[in-house]
């Protein structure tokens, strides 16, 4: 079985870890976490780090300490991961969503001023899959409108816009080091902003808004546990160290998988870049196109019968049962995002992924794809 994602550890973790073991160091109160938030905050040029236990912990933080509830409105892409959507839903606020540009699965930012009421609070901007959102006309946006922007960076660690890294456009942005980034800690994320009062009330939500001094237990308001532990925060650091490896293997990874798929009819393959940034191929997706008789579900099965691990897109917000249950998005079509989730699947992608093993993927998506 070739899955769908396998992480590479081969830096300085295993060091790290047992350093965390014999000084006894393995909660939050570790050295290292000190160290992995103020070397990843610099390697994406922001002033502040603030880490904790996943990337929808560093959502539910951002949206929280933007002071974002009842009564707001927060624009989003439909077609992204449910954490952006329910951090918004759980203050009370309400999640108003945009199509996806066909190419690059983005968020359609010429949808968004439409969006845009006098209960608009924020635009969250959510990179997706291996390119960034065209920033540019967000950024202008939020001026005009004197809006905040969240930017989500989960999977775009590593990656730029016209050179500027992602992660640093946001009032506040996150990431995520889930098993399949670009840099993992098995569980973990990370909030970074630029503004000092801002990384004082994310640091305080994810530790339960404890007091200060003799008034500890003393709380003024509520707050989560979402903290990271130094276990955590040592493969973080080491993973750090290597990633301007880890995206050039990703881009050789992507650039192999296009040469081999190609020439495959009833395929459309991901933008290998953009006028403003290289695709970075945080995954390989696959958009099967429209005269081709099956749907990325029947791909997938078929592509199991080779023993190939491979994923789905995201399934949009605005026809996700919890929020319809809930009254949201009545009436809405999106209808790339629409198509997006029932045509799009990805390949294995994982960095320790083999060459020997990509020409096989590629070889069963070839057959498969001749069935259709």
């Amino acid at each position: 079985m070739i899955p769908v994602n396998e992480p590479l550890l081969d830096g300085n973790e295993k060091k790290y870890l047992v350093e965390c073991i014999e000084t006894g160091w393995i909660s939050s109160e570790g050295s290292f976490v000190k160290k992995f938030e103020e070397q990843f905050a610099s390697s994406v040029d922001r002033q502040y780090g603030i880490s904790v236990c996943n990337g929808t912990a560093a959502l539910d933080i951002a949206v929280a300490a933007l002071d974002i509830g009842p009564g707001d409105e927060v624009i989003l892409p439909s077609f992204t991961i449910i954490s952006c959507a329910s951090a918004i839903v759980r203050t009370g606020a309400m999640p108003v969503v945009v199509d996806s540009d066909p190419y690059t699965w983005n968020m359609n930012v010429t949808q968004i001023e439409e969006k845009i009421t006098k209960r608009t609070k924020a635009i969250m901007a959510v990179h997706i899959f291996g390119l960034p959102v065209d920033m540019d006309p967000i950024l202008k946006l939020a001026d005009r409108y004197g809006l905040k922007i969240i930017e989500d960076a989960a999977e775009m660690i590593g990656q730029t816009y016209k050179g500027r890294a992602c992660g640093s456009f946001g009032d506040i942005s996150t990431f995520s080091f889930y098993a399949n980034k670009h840099i993992t800690t098995g569980e973990g994320g990370m909030i970074v902003t630029d503004d000092k009062e801002l990384a004082e009330k994310c640091r305080s939500l994810r530790n339960l808004c404890f007091g200060k001094g003799k008034k500890r237990f003393v709380h003024e308001q509520l707050g989560w546990n979402f903290r990271m532990t130094n276990l955590q925060a040592a493969v973080g650091l080491a993973q750090l160290e290597k990633l301007e490896e880890h995206v050039a293997r990703k881009r050789q990874m992507g650039k192999l998988y296009t040469e081999l798929l190609k020439d495959v009819p009833g395929l459309q393959l991901p933008l290998a870049a953009t006028d403003y940034a290289e695709n970075i191929y945080w995954v390989y997706g696959l958009v099967l196109k429209d005269e081709v008789n099956f749907d990325a579900f029947e791909a997938m099965k078929m592509l199991s019968e080779y023993n190939i691990g491979t994923r789905p897109f995201f399934w949009p917000m605005h026809e996700q049962p919890v929020f319809k249950n809930m009254g949201l998005f009545e009436n809405e079509k999106l209808p790339v995002a629409e198509k997006l989730a029932r045509r799009g699947f990805y390949l294995p992608g994982g960095l320790a992924l083999t060459e020997e093993q990509i020409k096989k993927v590629a070889k069963a998506v070839q057959e498969v794809m001749s069935r259709g």
